[in-house]
């Protein structure tokens, strides 16, 4: 069989396994061993699966991912959600469409300790859409914000899905924060202004009719003070050079089990819940890691990536039409894929191709953390766009007598947010790289 047709062969495994709702770790796993029994025999395989496990599991820079999963798993359960949303409320009150702008101003603040998408969109949807739905909002005004602010999660550091890039393109993880600051700063801002102006444009979605509510220096440092502490603390303390982001994820989480035990939500229930549930996500995320080790190394014996990178190279194409290639790519799967699953998959592939591109006159560590953000603003569109949008999925589930098509049309301007961010980001570096220079 020659390498085109097995490559092709091992992703229609892949996805024929996906089809019928195999877990996608199961489903590259299948279809890499697939692969490599077929190229190398059971013995190398064997060999392969020992080392390789043991490798990837021993690897001290992975701690980081549980311990930053504890820590929203803390927030999450520690009830911080509601008072974020309360500020925020308060401070956006006399601006129309002021609520939902809140939400999205609550899951940037709450993404700030969270890490997850999925996380930041729940938990403030639990607090934000029965506010929202009772001051008179649409489903479909409500839905779309909580789905799309949700992305924040991921966005605004700290994040999994870059910590997994800098694992895997070995790159500095806090360089790698702060560097996604910026953007996803510009992200928020971008979502806030999709929102101004829907409510204007299309009128009966938003209450014509602004409530003012009051706001004190007290209700302030309730609402936002405990996140600024630890946001400050965990990351004042990595790029100080006080702790590693491994022990700065151990002391962010630390200190929101204190701060929730603090408020007095975090029942002995509740505390258990958020252990469990951190690590039941831990392991669904190491197992698509050997998932992901499986298929990529059946995929590089077929020496079929390291053949499109050189023909790509050969191509002719201009180096910025090659990388928007790629994020269109991304975008695509992402629609049938979770972010996590693109990233393990692809990064292998395309990173190589890139780091041979001549970019901006961009330096190779300034070109892999260029390259980070923008794959990560494009996942997060993965995250709301049909026919997949877990996020919508999410929310929607939550809303209940919400169609679903009314969320997909209220993602629209929030989508074309997230384009012109894109477009920005990958035209002017400096708005991710600008961070960096403090940092050296």
């Amino acid at each position: 069989m020659d390498p085109i047709t097995l490559c092709l062969m091992i992703f229609g495994i892949m996805l024929a396994l996906m089809v019928v709702r195999v877990p996608i770790a199961v489903a590259m796993f299948v279809a890499g061993t697939t692969g490599y029994l077929m190229q190398a025999g059971w013995l190398p395989y064997a060999n392969f699966l020992k080392t390789q496990t043991y490798s990837r599991f021993s690897n001290y820079d992975l701690s980081v991912i549980p311990l930053f999963l504890l820590m929203g798993q803390f927030a999450t359960h520690g009830g911080l959600s509601r008072a974020l949303f309360a500020f925020a409320n308060a401070l956006m009150s006399r601006v129309r469409g002021g609520m939902a702008m809140a939400a999205v101003i609550a899951c940037a603040a709450f993404g700030a300790v969270c890490g997850s998408s999925v996380a930041t969109a729940a938990t403030v949807s639990s607090v934000a859409l029965p506010e929202m739905t009772r001051h008179g909002y649409s489903g479909r005004l409500t839905t779309a914000t909580l789905a799309a602010g949700g992305t924040l999660g991921i966005m605004i550091p700290p994040s999994v899905i870059l910590i997994i890039y800098a694992i895997l393109t070995e790159q500095n993880i806090a360089k790698l924060f702060a560097a996604a600051t910026i953007p996803g700063l510009i992200a928020m801002l971008g979502y806030l202004v999709a929102i101004a102006v829907y409510v204007r444009l299309v009128p009966g979605h938003a209450p014509e009719k602004v409530e003012v509510e009051r706001i004190d220096a007290r209700d302030a440092i309730v609402g936002l003070g405990p996140i600024l502490v630890i946001f400050v603390l965990v990351f004042g303390g990595i790029y100080g050079g006080i702790f590693t982001p491994t022990e700065g994820a151990a002391v962010g989480a630390v200190s929101t089990l204190v701060l929730a035990l603090a408020r007095g939500e975090l029942t002995r229930a509740k505390l258990a819940t958020s252990f469990y549930q951190a690590a039941e996500s831990s392991a669904m995320i190491f197992l698509i890691f050997i998932g992901a080790d499986v298929m990529n190394s059946a995929l590089a014996l077929t020496q079929v990536p390291n053949q499109l990178a050189q023909a790509v190279g050969a191509s002719g194409w201009p180096p910025l039409a090659i990388v928007g290639s790629i994020l269109v790519f991304y975008v695509i799967l992402g629609c049938v894929m979770d972010e996590l699953s693109m990233i393990l998959l692809t990064i292998p592939i395309f990173f190589p191709m890139v780091m041979g591109l001549d970019l901006w006159g961009l330096d190779p560590t300034g070109k892999a953390i260029w390259f980070g953000v923008l794959i990560l603003m494009v996942v997060g569109i993965g995250l709301i766009a049909p026919p997949v949008g877990l996020n919508v999925y999410i929310v929607n589930g939550l809303a209940k007598g919400v169609p679903i098509a009314e969320s997909y049309r209220g993602v629209v301007p929030f989508l074309v947010s997230d384009f012109i961010r894109t477009i920005l980001l990958l035209f002017v570096p400096a708005l991710s790289l600008f961070l960096l220079r403090f940092m050296d």
